[in-house]
């Protein structure tokens, strides 16, 4: 706590507030934009990812950790039944390659299992390769 308010003298408290920021609306950015229904507000590091359907929810889970990428699925009864999510947390370690291969694997798994809700509009869609080029 005294890194985070600035106690010890530094700002490494001020500086990984506004990374873990930055990264989780970056991320949760474009997972809208690929489709998926994204909960939670901006400027939160945690998303919880619509799966719905409890069946999808051990598929979407499986794939992702078989791509390395870990994520937390919470479904009934911490859930009401058809409201099973997939939640995603992100940190200020994150680096920008990390984030871009966690949206890769989720993209990927996602249409995989039938896990992206909403209209995606083309012209605001940046592709994954598009998203490389811009690190």
């Amino acid at each position: 706590m005294k890194v985070i308010l600035g106690e010890d003298g530094s700002n490494r408290g001020a500086k990984k507030l506004a990374q873990i920021r930055e990264n989780g609306n970056f991320f949760r950015l474009e997972l809208k934009k690929m489709g998926f229904e994204v909960l939670g507000d901006n400027d939160s590091p945690v998303m919880p990812i619509m799966l719905y359907n409890p069946a999808k929810m051990p598929a979407f889970s499986r794939e992702c950790l078989r791509k390395n990428v870990a994520v937390c699925t919470i479904a009934y009864p911490a859930t009401p039944l058809l409201l099973a999510r997939a939640r995603i947390c992100i940190s200020a370690s994150h680096s920008r390659d990390d984030l871009i291969r966690g949206l890769e694997v989720i993209s990927k798994v996602g249409d995989l299992v039938g896990a992206k809700y909403c209209p995606v509009e083309k012209e605001k869609t940046i592709s994954i390769k598009r998203l490389k080029k811009l690190q």
